[in-house]
């Protein structure tokens, strides 16, 4: 007689979609600038997901401790070879190895994940331990991590499938409801675990509402991670804002800085007339705080991919200025913003940092046609 036992308490169910879903939805927002506050938020319920199922696999029911599923290599070639001789309800020998790999995948592209944020982007518990070159190798672990995560999510859900119609039972179904099929009458159901199950969902609902609340009720302006001032100087804002924003010295080499000081009474046709004090003060906080300096990925970037002979006067003579903004097509229309309109995409520009998190492209609505 076949009786259908829950082998799978609410927590271990909880805990399977949730990981589900904020591996896929930090998969859909990794890359795109604008959405780094939504990856970091699912990366980090993505590790605390991690983190619970390792305190469970200890002190959680029957089928979901880690020793009910450690098999070795020899039972997973068995169960490979004669699938239809395992009888076990719990994860089969392959099943659990494709848990234990990805468990170690998951702490893995959890880990880089964290470091690329501290290194890379200056952010979260790490911030300032790491350089901007040591942030591009952790970018490198977490993508390729990430990558293999995916293979592995689709070879085990494969076998999911293949040993569903083996079995002919859905293992996917059984994920849901927490029951499968049995002939033995002593199996007994393992208990819910309601008030856990949902108080992980509660804590991460309240965290989520915590965390984006400034996009749920704050200005359009709103910046996720706001940045620490770079350090500035009241002559240069004056300076240079009578004509255009006041471009950080970061944004340049400081060759490019010499050049532009050397050539101020042709200045894009223009002449500074810079008396010799203003002068010296402009020359010193540039050739203090030049791309150089790696104050901000930015600055970092600009500088290391430029060579020594390019003297670039513009920034968008940078070659990281050019990659970045090669998919947008610029417009002729007057109402559009122009290439030195920083602010228009960029709610940091004033300070010159440039963030990831702080960009926010127009649409043609924000900018109709001149009638």
């Amino acid at each position: 007689m076949i009786s259908p036992v829950r082998i799978w308490d609410l927590p271990t169910r909880f805990f399977h979609w949730l990981l589900v879903t904020h591996f896929t939805l930090a998969w859909l927002t990794a890359g795109d600038s604008r959405y780094l506050d939504f990856h970091v938020f699912f990366g980090y319920g993505f590790l605390g997901l991690l983190l619970f199922r390792l305190l469970w696999g200890v002190i959680g029911s029957h089928y979901a401790r880690f020793s009910s599923f450690c098999y070795s290599y020899s039972a997973v070639i068995k169960f490979l070879t004669t699938p239809s001789s395992f009888s076990n309800l719990g994860h089969t020998p392959a099943g659990s190895w494709a848990i234990w790999a990805l468990l170690f995948l998951g702490f893995l592209v959890s880990g880089s994940g964290l470091l690329t944020l501290g290194a890379l982007n200056q952010l979260g518990p790490l911030e300032g331990y790491f350089n901007f070159a040591q942030g591009d190798l952790f970018h490198w672990v977490h993508t390729s991590t990430a990558w293999s995560l995916l293979g592995l999510v689709i070879l085990h859900l494969s076998g999911v499938i293949l040993a569903s119609r083996i079995h002919r039972e859905s293992l996917i179904w059984a994920m849901i409801t927490g029951f499968k099929n049995t002939t033995c009458l002593n199996e007994q159901s393992v208990p819910q675990h309601p008030l856990i199950a949902y108080s992980l969902l509660l804590f991460i609902l309240i965290s989520a509402g915590g965390y984006f609340q400034g996009r749920l009720f704050q200005n359009p302006n709103y910046q996720p991670f706001p940045s620490p001032p770079l350090p500035q100087l009241s002559l240069w804002q004056s300076e240079c804002e009578d004509c255009h924003l006041a471009y950080h010295p970061t944004l340049l080499p400081q060759r490019s800085w010499q050049q532009i000081f050397a050539e101020q009474h042709n200045h894009f046709e223009e002449d500074l007339s810079l008396d010799e004090d203003t002068l010296q003060q402009l020359k010193q906080f540039a050739f203090q705080y030049p791309a150089e300096s790696n104050l901000t990925k930015t600055a970092w970037k600009t500088h290391s991919t430029l060579s020594s002979s390019q003297i670039p006067l513009r920034i968008t003579q940078t070659p990281y200025w050019r990659e970045q903004h090669q998919t947008i097509a610029w417009k002729q229309d007057s109402n559009f913003p122009a290439k030195l309109d920083c602010v228009a995409c960029h709610q940091d520009a004033e300070s010159g940092r440039f963030t990831a998190a702080a960009m926010r492209l127009p649409t043609a609505t924000d900018f109709p046609p001149s009638r």
